[in-house]
């Protein structure tokens, strides 16, 4: 009887630590993929702004577009010149990812 509470027991620690590895997995898949996305969506705004692609939307929808595509929601997108500073939100099992991108010409110091 007492091997099987203890059994029970440790069947029941691991089965809480897969789970919570799982969802630490799962939040770092999810910080890559919204880094993924703020790059992606940053580059075509930028790409949109300079003329490099030519599209008929403002530069911030084509980064919108491009983030939905990748999962993720854009909450700022500003568009300075021909560099475009990108921020944009992932969500998984109640956590947010947030990641920003920049994109355009170097800076010149």
């Amino acid at each position: 009887m007492a091997g099987s509470a203890v059994a029970a027991g440790l069947l029941g620690a691991v089965a809480a630590l897969t789970l919570g590895l799982a969802v630490v997995g799962g939040a770092a898949v999810t910080a890559q993929r919204a880094a993924g996305a703020a790059d992606a969506a940053a580059l075509a705004a930028a790409d949109a702004a300079s003329g490099a692609v030519p599209v008929v939307e403002e530069p911030c929808a084509v980064a919108a577009r491009v983030a939905s595509a990748a999962g993720a929601t854009v909450t700022r997108c500003t568009i300075t010149d021909f560099v475009a500073i990108v921020e944009v939100q992932a969500a998984y099992a109640g956590l947010v990812a947030v990641s920003r991108a920049r994109a355009g010409p170097p800076e010149v110091n």
